[in-house]
């Protein structure tokens, strides 16, 4: 079905209706095989609230972003390469039902749908989408995967030294390692994870103390492993929820995949 739709005009017009709703802040979305596969709104957990997001699945890419007027304008365009994606089922919590991860090296993050179908539809259309694109490009599932970042209302104090209670002057932070909520005094560390960023990442003391360890073992075994040339040397080598996104509001009375529009009738 996805080479059927590859080429045709219903899908080009798909993608251009897509890209118009983001409008200038979006990327282009338009490449020579690409399709629009389905789209709808989940719940994404995000550091301070559970908030609606939209989500668009291509063959190859899953895009969301946040509504400012649904079907007409988005903002804060993500763009995820799904050879880069695991997923993993969670249970329902007493705020939030059917709920999965969607999880890739520089972030992971928890949605929810409305239903258990729903859900099941959704993690049905990516692990295909993932397979079929990983069978094409030849790659490994993806191993490496970034800490969700655990919500900011889920703790009242340091999720390390248990002490701290965190309050109007004592601000959260977030271990970009184990995402754990953490207070200043236990996350003062700083240090470079080349996967999620090119600049050094506040980190927990307990995750530095971890990650220096690992370092200095890999410069260690570095150095006893002699080069096969001699004089060679071998070369080296958001997202956290915006401000922008912290701004827009959702009610609840909001309706979620209220279409009675099967999925896959979007395909005809």
């Amino acid at each position: 079905m996805v080479d059927h739709l590859a080429n045709t005009e219903i899908n080009s017009q798909r993608i251009a209706a897509v890209e118009s709703c983001f409008g200038t802040s979006g990327q282009p979305l338009a490449v020579p095989g690409r399709v629009l596969l389905g789209e709808g709104i989940l719940t994404k957990e995000c550091r301070k609230k559970a908030k609606p997001r939209i989500f668009f699945l291509f063959n190859d890419i899953l895009v969301y972003g946040s509504i400012v007027i649904n079907k007409r304008k988005y903002s804060s365009q993500h763009i995820i390469p799904l050879d880069e994606v695991t997923l993993e089922t969670l249970p329902d919590t007493l705020q939030m039902k059917n709920r999965w991860m969607i999880k890739t090296a520089k972030k992971s993050f928890v949605v929810s749908a409305a239903s258990l179908t729903e859900r099941k539809e959704w993690i049905s259309h990516l692990e295909e989408c993932i397979r079929i694109l990983l069978s094409k490009t030849g790659r490994p599932p993806p191993t490496e995967h970034a800490a969700p970042w655990i919500p900011d209302k889920a703790t009242d104090i340091c999720m390390r030294c248990t002490q701290t209670k965190f309050s109007a002057i004592t601000r959260r932070h977030h271990c970009r390692k184990c995402g754990f909520v953490v207070c200043g005094d236990c996350s003062r560390q700083r240090f470079l994870m080349p996967r999620l960023s090119p600049k050094p990442l506040r980190v927990c003391n307990l995750c530095y103390k971890q990650l220096m360890a690992e370092k200095q073992e890999a410069e260690e075994q570095s150095k006893r492993v002699p080069s096969p040339v001699s004089g060679y040397e071998p070369s080296s080598g958001d997202d956290s929820d915006r401000s922008e996104e912290d701004r827009l509001e959702w009610s609840p009375e909001t309706e979620f995949y209220t279409s009675d529009v099967a999925w896959s009738s979007f395909h005809s």
